[in-house]
């Protein structure tokens, strides 16, 4: 059982937390819904905490980032406990195998290359790097490795980059900008004359050649999604005060009021920016 002056200690960092974890998931003395978890019951909930830090970060919210870091940092340790009480691997050995990649994948840094080099050049040799590891994991092909379980935006975007650094890429934004044409078309034909699964099919392409107008334009698609989301949810807000000052609700409402306030919103954006 693990020591309750230890749980107890605010002073003692991470020893604490991961005496907190243990406590937890004792079959004698524990939480019964953290004892009945496993990795994929939790992995959900891993996924959501990364985003809560993201949120915050983007509400710059620092206060509740130092929260979402520590529930995001809980995940790691539930994850570890896990993996100790199955025999695979401990904290430790999690905490040893992110130093020992983050010194080989510096040499800059921890070893004896030099760091007059670009930014761009660091990166080159990080991707370098990260091949050659991939290759050490038998994974020889230029996809191996992208997350299965990533959003599938960003692992659009991963795919991507990776085709892109063998030469399977477009020269240019504006033969993007034409291929989009081309899937929009076509998914409108699904849309008439095709099955539903043509038409998920269609979209797909089109949103996945919508990810590779974002790499080619710089711009982080999951970023700029999020942002829309913002925007569409305080200007939606905005129309539902609008509404209720004049005493109504959006179902009590029309689109073509709806589209009036929603109009006027932006317009009273645009004359404070």
């Amino acid at each position: 059982m693990s020591d309750n002056r230890l749980i107890h200690d605010e002073t003692a960092g991470i020893e604490r937390l991961l005496a907190i974890m243990q406590r937890l998931r004792d079959p004698q003395t524990g939480c019964p819904w953290d004892l009945e978890q496993d990795f994929s019951t939790i992995a959900p909930y891993t996924i959501e905490e990364a985003y809560e830090v993201a949120d915050a970060i983007e509400r710059r919210s620092w206060e509740e980032l130092k929260g979402e870091l520590g529930d995001l940092l809980f995940q790691s340790v539930f994850h570890a406990q896990m993996a100790e009480e199955a025999g695979y691997f401990n904290f430790q050995d999690v905490v040893t195998t992110m130093s020992n990649k983050m010194v080989a994948r510096h040499p800059h840094v921890f070893g004896d290359e030099t760091r007059d080099k670009s930014a761009v050049q660091q990166t080159r040799d990080w991707e370098t790097i990260k091949a050659a590891e991939r290759a050490a994991k038998a994974q020889s092909g230029t996809l191996d490795g992208v997350a299965l379980g990533l959003p599938a935006l960003l692992r659009a975007l991963k795919l991507q980059k990776r085709a892109a650094r063998v030469g399977f890429d477009w020269p240019s934004a504006q033969n993007v900008l034409a291929k989009i044409a081309e899937e929009s078309a076509e998914l409108v034909e699904a849309r008439d004359a095709l099955t539903q699964d043509d038409v998920e099919d269609e979209l797909g392409d089109l949103l996945f050649v919508m990810a590779n107008l974002a790499r080619h334009l710089d711009v982080d698609p999951e970023a700029a999604l999020r942002r829309t989301n913002a925007k569409f949810t305080r200007r939606f807000k905005a129309v539902e005060d609008k509404l209720a000052a004049i005493g109504k609700r959006p179902e009590d409402s029309d689109l073509d009021e709806m589209d009036a306030f929603w109009n006027e919103v932006k317009a009273e954006e645009k004359a404070r920016a």
